[in-house]
């Protein structure tokens, strides 16, 4: 199945002003309105429907325009009586009067009318902005609500220069489509093409891209496509044909991607926040959650589509995927990604985890008999689970991924999911020695893979980051008990009294206590020292790894892990036949290293980095201290095959 979005049936614009020459840019679609010269068109795909009437916003109550339907189920009208910032909506079978699914704008949250936006009436700074090449991506993954104290793209911009300085190259952030509420991590969408309100809308978020490419930051977007929210969501009401009643997911029914104009909806979203909001990039979340009963997968029809239409600049694709499949990330004979870039790698996380933390309950039980094994199978090949059988899963999980290179995979120490998701959204730096994380961080940051931040995690934020919503009456106890119970297998809430001690994602107060603490972000010297470190750390990477990284191949890492203790050895051949090698202590006592780890390559080349002081004139000695790590650039030498 194909859809013509890959076709260019509906082509991004760019248009310059004759007299300013400023750029607008804009993205027709199939779904929503269509400015034209002499009124608006207004569409909706409403196949089962007796009547449709166009509903317009006036004080003293809407008035109605009939729509006329053709055969394949579209209702359309146009007319220039909805003025540009007025409100519009449909009123189905004489009846309910319901917003546009691909509203551009909402009025008055999800249940009100939607707005009339002109795409063309931002003026862009930054036109000829092209981008970044993927690897130089430094991820900085944050929550537009949480980040500032505002809660505001606005507010983001004012932290940019900040970033910059840190030595992030990508801001990515938590989904933004309008959801119920005015607070929520943005997975529970509703309308796909509206920028929350709250947040600051289109213009702000127009704003905010543009602020960035002028200091040279790429904007990356989460976005939603196995679910719709379970408030505001109308078109089960009018289109029940949208879904599949009978393929059920954690979500409810499943989104029925074999017809054309609900595929079309999907991926002409992607092309509309690349294209009108100038993204340069998107996180697809949770495609082994996609349901979808045609024989192209979704996920490779809108990546098709991107990396057709979009020639001009960079754009990249990641996705989040439990099922380890590598299809989606493989390269093409160049190297570059045939379709999504990189792969978020929850094995290298989970792992991690455990060595820091000693958890082992739910899905860390996996790692916890032999992480730092793991871990360094993750560094020099990617997934841990390669076709291996999972004991929280009960099955095999994986594919051989070692034939991509490092670059097809984002790292992470911490995300949204792995910190929200836990009772009292605890972050890493309140759960494990500071000097181990800052050992876990360097080896992130310095890697050959894509790292990935949550946000104030550059300097050991330890404010929490729990899950929070804003619903209310039957849907507010819903989600609260259903947030509690996930927890009652785990040992410290089997007990019910303690279940209550999980914040309630409904209360102000659990939304307020996740806001960064920005007075202590550089004021407290343990603060500082991250920072200082992090900001090291990724000087290193910008300047002697990145320019290694494109071109780089598969089959690049070699591993050795000394059974005995918690430390290991890693090598990756980067470009031009450079070695980088990887030293690692996890141990809190010293690390005696083999000889077939040492020979010839711990006292061979150029020390890049160590922590803590010390280290490497330890190492050449054929000892590392613990906790520390040693990387080095290092003639082409094998340090031991994998093991």
């Amino acid at each position: 199945m194909t859809s013509n979005a890959i076709h260019g049936a509906r082509e991004g614009a760019e248009a310059r002003d004759d007299m300013t020459g400023e750029a607008t840019f804009s993205c027709e679609t199939s779904w929503g309105p269509r400015i034209g010269e002499t009124g608006t068109l207004f569409r909706l795909w409403a196949p089962g429907a007796q009547s449709i009437e166009l509903a317009i916003g006036k004080a003293d109550g809407p008035d109605f325009l009939a729509m006329e339907r053709d055969e394949a189920g579209w209702w359309r009208v146009e007319t220039d009586r909805v003025a540009i910032g007025g409100g519009y909506g449909f009123r189905v079978n004489g009846d309910m009067v319901v917003p546009d699914p691909a509203a551009r704008a909402q009025i008055d949250g999800v249940h009100g009318l939607s707005r009339l936006v002109d795409p063309k009436a931002y003026r862009w700074k930054t036109a000829d902005w092209k981008g970044r090449p993927w690897e130089e991506t430094v991820f900085y993954e944050l929550h537009t609500g949480t980040f500032t104290p505002e809660g505001t793209f606005e507010a983001i911009i004012e932290k940019l220069d900040y970033l910059k300085e840190v030595g992030i190259t990508a801001v990515e952030l938590l989904p933004v489509a309008e959801f119920s509420g005015r607070r929520g991590w943005g997975y529970d969408g509703v309308y796909l093409y509206a920028p929350h309100e709250v947040y600051g809308g289109v213009e702000g978020l127009k704003r905010l891209v543009d602020a960035a490419h002028e200091r040279g930051l790429m904007v990356f977007l989460d976005v939603v496509y196995n679910h719709f929210g379970p408030d505001g969501n109308y078109l089960g009401v009018y289109a029940p044909e949208f879904f599949h009643p009978e393929i059920h997911t954690a979500w409810g029914a499943a989104i029925a991607y074999d017809k054309k104009p609900v595929r079309d909806f999907m991926i002409e979203n992607a092309l509309y926040w690349l294209e009108e909001f100038r993204i340069d990039g998107l996180r697809l979340d949770a495609i082994d959650s996609i349901e979808d009963t045609t024989d192209e997968p979704l996920i490779r029809e809108l990546a098709s589509a991107v990396r057709t239409r979009i020639t001009d600049r960079h754009v990249h694709l990641t996705s989040e995927d439990a099922r380890n499949i590598t299809w989606h990330i493989e390269r093409n004979k160049d190297c570059s990604p045939k379709y999504v870039s990189g792969e978020w790698n929850d094995d290298f996380h989970h792992t991690a985890h455990a060595i820091a933390t000693k958890e082992s309950e739910g899905y860390y039980q996996d790692y916890s008999r032999s992480a730092v094994k793991q871990m360094a199978r993750a560094l020099a090949e990617g997934f841990v689970y390669q076709g291996d059988h999972s004991r929280h899963r009960d099955k095999d999980v994986g594919f051989p991924s070692a034939h991509l290179p490092p670059t097809a995979f984002v790292n992470f120490l911490q995300n949204h999911d792995q910190i929200g998701n836990r009772a009292f959204g605890e972050r890493l730096t309140d759960l494990a020695s500071r000097r181990l994380v800052a050992v876990l961080q360097s080896i992130l940051l310095l890697s050959p893979q894509i790292p990935l931040m949550f946000m104030g995690e550059e300097y050991g934020e330890t404010n929490p980051f729990c899950f929070f919503t804003d619903f209310h009456g039957e849907l507010g106890e819903i989600v609260r008990e259903g947030r509690r119970s996930e927890f009652k297998h785990f040992a410290a809430f089997r007990n019910p009294e303690n279940r209550k001690l999980i914040p309630d994602p409904n209360d102000e107060e659990t939304f307020l206590q996740c806001k960064m603490d920005w007075t202590a972000a550089r004021g407290r010297p343990t603060y500082r020292r991250r920072l200082d470190l992090v900001e090291r750390l990724l000087t290193l990477r910008r300047e002697r790894i990145v320019p290694l990284l494109k071109g780089m191949g598969g089959h690049a890492g070699r591993y050795h892990v000394d059974e005995s203790t918690d430390a290991f050895a890693v090598s990756w051949r980067l470009a031009g036949d450079n070695v980088l090698r990887l030293f690692a202590n996890l141990d809190d006592e010293p690390w005696n290293v083999p000889q077939a780890v040492t020979a010839g390559a711990a006292a061979a080349g150029e020390v890049l980095f160590e922590h803590e002081a010390g280290a490497a004139e330890s190492l050449a000695t054929g000892v590392l201290p613990g906790p520390s790590v040693v990387f080095r650039f290092a003639p082409n030498l094998q340090i031991g095959k994998d093991s």
